[in-house]
């Protein structure tokens, strides 16, 4: 029986509710229209063969990257689908350093031409990048001449998906993409399906969904994954608050120095950044909490990644 408090559907912008979605074998046909969407691609993706989302260095000492999504098509482009939920400062550098592990992937032994296939990293993010101003939700960037602004080099493609920006309405969609962000947004918000999705691909994921067509299994790890994301907005909702605290007392000092209204927005600013920061500790102790908590009660390995976000790796070492 379906916990009713869970609403009827998935939350999408959590561990276990994204890959559901795009991320499992029986939703590679909503993963492709997805991309097929979002891509400006001459040639539309037929098919996708999920990949191992664990990547190494080139040696032992360097450091790895773990995807939400990996996949590659028929063609053999390279895709890697991250759903960012809080705000990381250095994220588009994060994503350059992920696509860096694909380019190495296809270095092949003995003679090779350095021919590449094309590489597309995929943000969709919960919260507005700074060095996005503007109010499109979508960025598309490849390297590109900054004199003549022609493309030089279209193999390595950036897209960012700013969830934040995007505030239209259903009456205001333009094209099937947003109906594919309208379904992300709102999800949760749904008792039933709106008749609008039906006999379009999206009823197929709002099947895929439903908690009440969920094993015991998947229901039980999505509760995980659901109290993890619900602990870690608290969080974070708690650092801004703590942080305006803080910088309200900061401000006044330097206000004494420096004038009382540039004192305060200096202090506030510095302080939420540190609050945030004290809270980032906090949830990574907790996450390690729950995961020694979970592990002692031969909770399988699967469901503690799902649940606290951390590797297979950093789980086996923890005591």
């Amino acid at each position: 029986m379906t916990d009713k408090s869970l609403g009827t559907f998935i939350n999408p912008f959590t561990d276990f509710g994204f890959k559901k979605i795009f991320g499992s074998e029986e939703s590679k046909p909503l993963l492709i229209s997805f991309l097929n969407d979002l891509l400006p691609i001459k040639h539309k993706i037929v098919s996708l063969e999920f990949k191992n989302i664990e990547k190494l260095g080139m040696l032992e000492e360097d450091r790895r990257a773990i995807f939400d999504i990996y996949c590659r098509d028929e063609k053999n482009q390279e895709f890697i689908v991250e759903l960012q939920r809080a705000k990381q400062e250095h994220f588009q550098d994060r994503a350059t350093y992920y696509a860096s592990f694909l380019i190495q992937d296809q270095a092949k032994k003995g003679k090779w031409d350095f021919e590449l296939t094309p590489i597309y990293f995929i943000g969709i993010l919960d919260f507005s990048l700074a060095s996005f101003p503007d109010e499109r939700y979508l960025h598309f960037g490849q390297i590109t001449d900054i004199y003549s602004k022609e493309v030089m080099f279209k193999k390595l493609n950036f897209i960012y998906i700013e969830m934040a920006k995007f505030k239209k309405q259903e009456s205001e969609l333009a094209n099937h993409l947003e109906w594919w962000l309208y379904f992300l947004r709102e999800l949760v918000t749904f008792d039933d399906m709106p008749r609008e999705f039906q006999g379009d691909i999206i009823e197929e994921a709002f099947a895929l969904a439903k908690l009440a067509n969920m094993s015991y299994e998947d229901r039980h790890a999505y509760e995980l994954s659901l109290k993890y994301y619900r602990d870690f907005i608290n969080v974070l909702d708690t650092a801004k608050q703590e942080g305006i605290e803080i910088g309200l007392e900061k401000g006044i000092e330097i206000g004494i120095e420096q004038g009382v209204k540039k004192g305060i927005e200096q202090g506030v600013k510095q302080g939420i950044e540190q609050g945030i920061e004290q809270e980032r500790m906090k949830v990574a102790q907790e996450r390690i909490k729950v995961a020694i908590a979970l592990k002692k009660n031969n909770v399988p390995l699967e469901l503690i990644m799902v649940a606290t976000g951390l590797t297979h790796e950093e789980i086996e070492r923890l005591e």
